[in-house]
């Protein structure tokens, strides 16, 4: 079986081929009920619980950045920022 640190490495080095930290443009379509489960999946995503998943628990600050970023644009582009922060809001109250 393999171990976590062995998973980590293996990650490490797909991410580390050459030409994975060259920008690429994409068209995209997509809904906007995608953007808003897509943006809200990439910042739960960041709230890196330890041994949730090897993959997240290696991303780099500037990567987290940037997936923030992603997200932020992606909701900006689409005119949802306030309906997030809206839902964003009721979800933590409900939380907790």
């Amino acid at each position: 079986m393999i171990t976590a640190n062995d998973a980590a490495k293996v990650f490490d080095t797909v991410l580390s081929i050459p030409g994975m930290n060259e920008t690429v443009k994409m068209d995209l379509k997509i809904s906007r009920k995608n953007v808003l489960l897509l943006s809200h999946l990439i910042q739960d995503g960041l709230k890196i619980r330890e041994g949730s998943s090897v993959l997240l628990e290696s991303i780099s600050e500037q990567g987290k950045t940037e997936l923030e970023s992603l997200s932020e644009e992606c909701l900006q582009k689409v005119g949802l920022i306030e309906l997030h922060e809206k839902l964003a809001g009721i979800s933590a109250s409900i939380k907790g």
